[in-house]
């Protein structure tokens, strides 16, 4: 029996206890650093397989890391399990259904990304015990991947120095290895305070928060002109100063995100939009105070674990998919815009858009994608800063699925999802494996990291001083 059909089977006699994990995470959508129970629920698990657990690692309440054996090497799990704001869905719905009129949702899979990465360290574990290997593996429990970036802290607390490679995945809606970079990004909120006055009897004596803001706003509108087209600057008011035209608003805030291809893009170009604030409190005679929320470093790729983990996704193969599954997918599908239809067919070869005509689930589509930068961020880069680092993604969710949505949400509770979260632990658990049978990859995968590095180390992008955020 090769070690794939081991891994499998390992995976396959615990798939029950996986699905009940990550429908229980599902069923209490948490989020950023109030991850309180979804943390618990795999912190008792990872005990009950027998790891040994530490919680409130690098000051962060709901973070949680989880170990093994011993020795070196050392094999990283990285799991998630946030959840987002106002996406509260009926699981299995083919209709927006809220359970909770804007409650929270795993509209990014979270409560199976964290679940699969954890099934993965197991089935590892499992396997060294079978066959008297010794290794080290943790399973990183990292919270608020998506607003605080959790691994951003920890690898600035060194948790990561001493691990060989780091693996991890992400739900999606095609199996394939992710060659992508990332956009590093930098998160803060702008708090302008003014004076209030009466608005019509004497709006000479005020001073509008509120007007700092939008001129804060109008001036990065006019920024976007003169930074690298890469770049994406996004912003929110998350505070107007009131409800009443008849006051003049003391107090405004605006919470803007920023992201480019490198670190070093990201904190120019923030340099100039706090400027821009300052100038905007010269403009309307108020203050600022700047709360920074979050930063993410751009991910650095490493083609030696990727080709090693391609071979793991041809061996491992797609799960098998029933008619329910097929006319569930097909049902998630016609509630998508036919513009979001379409764009799910953009940047696939012809031959596979002729395969997928006709389908909503993409079993036979296992690949390999060039390297390019996606148009989102994540706080792996951090971690793949000061290790070499590997992720897939696999089917979860019916083909053009766009994350962060309802159906997402819905999604996340159905067949299709959990055979995708197990069919990454299967990927995932057989990428180390490989790795530890053969130790050269290692090794490999290290010289090729610090190639891409080319001599820069990896610095922060979270201000000194800054503490992590409490529930």
């Amino acid at each position: 029996m090769s070690f794939h059909e081991k891994i499998s089977a390992l995976i396959e006699a615990k798939q029950e206890a996986s699905v009940a994990l990550s429908d229980a995470i599902w069923a209490v959508p948490e989020l950023h650093f109030q991850e309180k129970k979804s943390m618990q629920y795999l912190k008792e698990a990872l005990e009950k397989e027998g790891f040994q657990t530490e919680v409130g690692v690098a000051g962060l309440e709901t973070a949680l890391v989880g170990t093994f054996g011993c020795g070196k090497p050392v094999i990283a799990f990285l799991g998630e399990y946030d959840a987002l704001p106002g996406l509260s869905q009926k699981g299995g719905a083919t209709q927006h259904e809220p359970l909770e009129n804007g409650g929270s949702g795993h509209g990014c899979g979270h409560n199976l990304l964290g679940t699969g990465a954890f099934a993965a360290a197991v089935a590892v574990k499992d396997y060294l015990e079978q066959n008297h290997q010794s290794a080290t593996i943790r399973f990183y429990g990292c919270p608020a991947e998506e607003n605080g970036s959790g691994k951003a802290y920890m690898a600035k607390a060194g948790l990561f120095d001493d691990v060989d490679i780091a693996i991890s995945w992400h739900p999606g809606t095609f199996s394939t290895v992710m060659t992508c970079s990332s956009l590093a990004n930098y998160a803060a909120t702008f708090k302008f305070t003014g004076k209030s006055a009466h608005a019509a009897a004497a709006p000479h004596l005020g001073r509008s928060a509120l007007d700092a803001v939008e001129l804060m706003n109008v001036g990065v509108n006019y920024l976007r002109e003169h930074i690298i087209p890469e770049a994406r600057v996004h912003y929110a008011i998350t505070n107007s100063g009131g409800t009443s035209p008849n006051v003049v608003q003391p107090y405004a805030e605006v919470t803007y995100l920023i992201r480019a291809p490198k670190k070093q893009q990201v904190q120019e170009i923030y340099q100039r939009v706090e400027n821009i604030a300052k100038g905007a409190t010269l403009m309307t005679g108020t203050s600022v105070e700047v709360d920074f929320e979050g930063a993410a470093s751009n991910l650095i790729t490493n083609k030696t674990l990727y080709d090693v983990m391609y071979q793991q996704i041809l061996e491992i193969g797609m799960p098998h998919y029933t008619i329910e599954d097929e006319q569930y997918a097909q049902a998630i599908f016609n509630t998508f815009t036919p513009e979001v239809q379409a764009a799910s067919l953009i940047g696939l070869r012809k031959e596979d858009v002729k395969q997928l005509q006709g389908k909503v689930i993409a079993d036979h589509v296992p690949g390999m994608l060039p390297e390019f930068i996606m148009g989102g961020s994540t706080d792996v880069g951090d971690v793949s800063w000061n290790v070499p680092t590997v992720q897939c993604t696999t089917v979860c969710m019916a083909l053009g699925t766009p994350l962060h949505t309802w159906q997402v949400v819905s999604q996340g509770v159905m067949p299709i999802a959990h055979k995708g979260m197990l069919q990454a632990a299967k990927i995932m658990a057989c990428t180390a494996i490989a790795v530890l049978n053969n130790p050269a990859y290692i090794e490999e995968a290290k010289k090729e990291w610090q190639e891409r590095l080319d001599g820069e180390t990896y610095v922060s992008l979270i201000p000194e001083g800054t503490q992590p955020p409490k529930p």
